[in-house]
């Protein structure tokens, strides 16, 4: 193996033990290559838009745009289920027992094999009754149909890299997982105009390098655990399910799995609500949400900062280090937010153009980012504090607090809007805004209401503390 190679794919160094060393340091250097990592994966997401909005047509954006219910409802299902994995994971690591290490890291991989069977069948299976149900227009339904047909027979390459990223993420190497994300952009980007440009492929075009750009990233990162030497590694001759291991991933994935995918569903009947106003509304918010989750990846990334810091120190009992790990995340993620929101107020119709120029696209685009994106301050508080949460071994409550806010309250609040108030855009959309407000003030409560270690999975006492 050359050096280079070495670098990439192997060695114990990419490892980060969090559980000594500055606070802030740790979150920094974890959470950047997490927001650089995600921000190409974005941008590869984006590339699809811009492509089939540009190049394609309106109605191929619209698609493209307006699966994202569609695919989230299974995807959630799974990384909220691998969260589980990277939580016990995380937390064995801290403990400094690199025996359970292994018996999760290979229960997982087993786990997600297992997974992308079925999910496979389960995504094409559902896809006309979701599409249905999203009250997608004729005009739309055929190229949205295409997409996701290519897009569910090629999941397991997306299911199989988060499944080892995530892994490497709770043994706080966050840099390797980016490197292949970056491959992963170019070469869908590349993929894309290929695709769409000369071969005149559309919106199936767009699918295949998507699954294909997927597919490279998981090789990478199975490559990289193969060939580690650290506590890691994969060897193909111990891949199996460990009964007990099982358990303690699901007990802690299945309700953050639970909560992803319903809020992925119900998400599905909230698009229903913004396709009732036609293909140029559906195309406007498909431009919103790309910007929208833009805006997202400060607070996410430092939300799994703080999962990945809260399970390594609860690991080997550091409750305080823990919880000033989650108040410097949170300060750090509301701090970035800020700065971003008052460059997308300002900008808000050229950042719409970027994705379609259509003047009624542009000013739905920005009609909702100027009215919604101000409250995206509140959701650093729901994401960072659930991350926390979750790092503890407590996936149930921030279930509960979410199901609560993001689904049983914001349909509700959408029938009464719609039915009995205002039947327009802004007041549907604000419905996201109040579910946030909810879902954040109920997890601080509930956070400084329970005590962090209460659901410590290591149950073993760390080497030489006995």
């Amino acid at each position: 193996m050359s050096a280079a190679s070495a670098r990439l794919f192997g060695g114990k160094k990419n490892d980060v033990d969090m559980t000594h060393g500055g606070v802030a340091g740790h979150l920094i250097r974890f959470s950047i290559p997490l927001l650089l990592g995600n921000l190409f994966q974005q941008l590869y997401n984006m590339v699809d838009t811009w492509v089939v909005g540009n190049y394609v047509s309106n109605e191929a954006f619209s698609a493209v745009g307006s699966v994202g219910p569609v695919i989230n409802m299974l995807i959630g299902f799974f990384m909220g289920l691998s969260s589980g994995a990277g939580v016990v994971i995380s937390q064995y690591y801290g403990a400094k027992r690199y025996d359970k290490v292994q018996a999760a890291v290979h229960t997982s991989l087993v786990m997600t094999l297992v997974l992308a069977v079925a999910f496979t069948f389960l995504g094409l299976g559902l896809m006309p009754y979701t599409l249905r149900l999203m009250k997608t227009p004729a005009e739309v339904l055929p190229q949205s149909t295409a997409y996701l047909t290519i897009y569910f027979s090629g999941i397991v390459g997306l299911m199989v890299y988060n499944m080892g990223a995530g892994i490497l993420r709770a043994v706080g190497d966050s840099q390797r997982p980016f490197y292949f994300l970056v491959v992963s952009a170019v070469l869908n980007i590349v993929l894309d105009l290929v695709f769409v440009l000369c071969f005149g492929l559309g919106v199936q075009g767009v699918a295949l390098a998507t699954i294909l750009s997927q597919g490279v990233s998981a090789v990478l990162v199975l490559v990289t655990l193969l060939r580690t030497d650290s506590c890691v590694q994969v060897r193909l001759r111990r891949l199996r399910i460990d009964i007990a291991m099982l358990t303690k991933i699901v007990k802690v994935g299945i309700p953050a799995a639970i909560q992803m995918a319903i809020t992925a569903f119900s998400n599905i009947f909230v698009q229903s609500y913004i396709n009732h106003f036609g293909a140029d509304c559906m195309s406007g918010w498909t431009a919103y949400a790309k910007i929208d989750q833009l805006m997202f990846l400060p607070m996410q990334s430092l939300a799994l900062a703080s999962t990945t810091f809260v399970g390594q120190n609860l690991g080997i009992g550091q409750v305080d280090r823990a919880k000033k790990g989650v108040r410097t995340a949170w300060a750090m993620a509301t701090g970035m937010t800020a700065c971003i929101l008052v460059s997308v107020l300002l900008f808000a119709p050229h950042l719409v153009v970027i994705f379609n120029s259509k003047p009624e696209v542009v000013e739905y685009g920005t009609l909702l980012l100027r009215y919604i994106s101000p409250f995206y301050l509140l959701c650093c508080v729901n994401q960072i504090y659930g991350g926390a949460l979750r790092g503890s071994g407590n996936s149930r409550a921030p279930m509960v607090i979410m199901l609560f806010s993001f689904v049983l309250f914001r349909q509700i609040y959408l029938f009464v809007m719609a039915n009995y108030i205002s039947n327009q855009i802004i007041p549907i959309a604000m419905g996201y805004p109040a579910g946030w407000f909810l879902c954040s003030t109920l997890t601080l409560i509930y956070y400084h209401r329970t005590p962090l270690n209460k659901n410590r999975i290591v149950d073993e006492p760390a080497p030489g503390t006995a």
